[in-house]
């Protein structure tokens, strides 16, 4: 107090203005969450890096001996007013490089924010869109469901048809009904007319596929024995184990 002028302490309350507005925008930077944005092995390098460097420095001050610069009061006060000037200057460009590294990460955090209302309001439109048209898809489902099963169906019945067809042309070409005179060799009773064998296999298929738990036919004078024997001998047609006169198609389908 007694060596030092008032423009030393002047430039001493500077310096110190200087180092608490350094620190009130450090707590800036850590309340916008800077230190989350490095990440954990960053973090540990520059730890220790600023360990080796302090240690280094550490070292260097203890090797040195004190040197005494000047007895002089004017001669020290001079070196002392140079050198708060000299840490003057280094706070103030520290100062101006934490402001502007503040205002950057203001600017975005303010992008960042955007961003992320804009991908929340997409967010919510996609999600009510998706509300809107779920009953719609749900129904096109169904639909498309039905769609696919009626023309399956109208495929079996076309197959059926052809299967049917081409089955009633074989047996007319091979097996042609039977004549007047053929009809009173073999049955029975002369008035009785027998059935032809196409008519035969349309009954037992008809009969396996309207009731299949109960697929036999009843055999009676209008079956010519020799197309029931044919029936029989080529397993196209088996007989009920107990009562021999009835007869069921034999369930190929299965």
């Amino acid at each position: 107090n007694e060596v030092c002028p008032v423009e030393a302490k002047e430039l001493l309350e500077e310096c110190d203005n200087l180092w608490k507005e350094l620190e009130q925008y450090q707590s800036r930077i850590m309340l916008l969450g800077i230190e989350t944005m490095l990440q954990p092995d960053t973090m540990l390098d520059l730890l220790i890096l600023q360990w080796k460097a302090l240690s280094a420095n550490y070292q260097q001050w203890h090797k040195r001996n004190p040197q005494v610069i000047s007895a002089n009061p004017d001669v020290v006060l001079e070196l002392g007013i140079e050198e708060l000037q000299k840490v003057k200057h280094d706070l103030e460009m520290a100062l101006s490089a934490v402001w502007s590294k503040n205002k950057q990460l203001e600017e975005d955090l303010k992008r960042e924010q955007q961003w992320y209302e804009e991908q929340k309001g997409m967010m919510n439109t996609l999600n009510r869109i998706e509300e809107e048209t779920k009953p719609q898809a749900e129904q096109l489902t169904k639909t498309r469901g039905l769609v696919d099963l009626h023309n399956k169906v109208l495929q079996l019945k076309t197959y059926k048809r052809e299967l049917l067809t081409a089955l009633r042309e074989f047996l007319e070409k091979h097996y042609p009904p039977l004549q007047n005179g053929e009809n009173k060799y073999f049955s029975g009773d002369p008035d009785v007319e027998l059935l032809a064998l196409q008519d035969i296999v349309e009954m037992l298929i008809k009969q396996l596929m309207t009731t299949p738990y109960e697929p036999y036919v009843t055999i009676d004078d209008s079956f010519w024995p020799p197309y029931i024997e044919l029936l029989l001998r080529f397993g196209i047609a088996l007989r009920h184990p107990e009562d021999p006169n009835r007869i069921r198609l034999e369930a190929f389908h299965k």
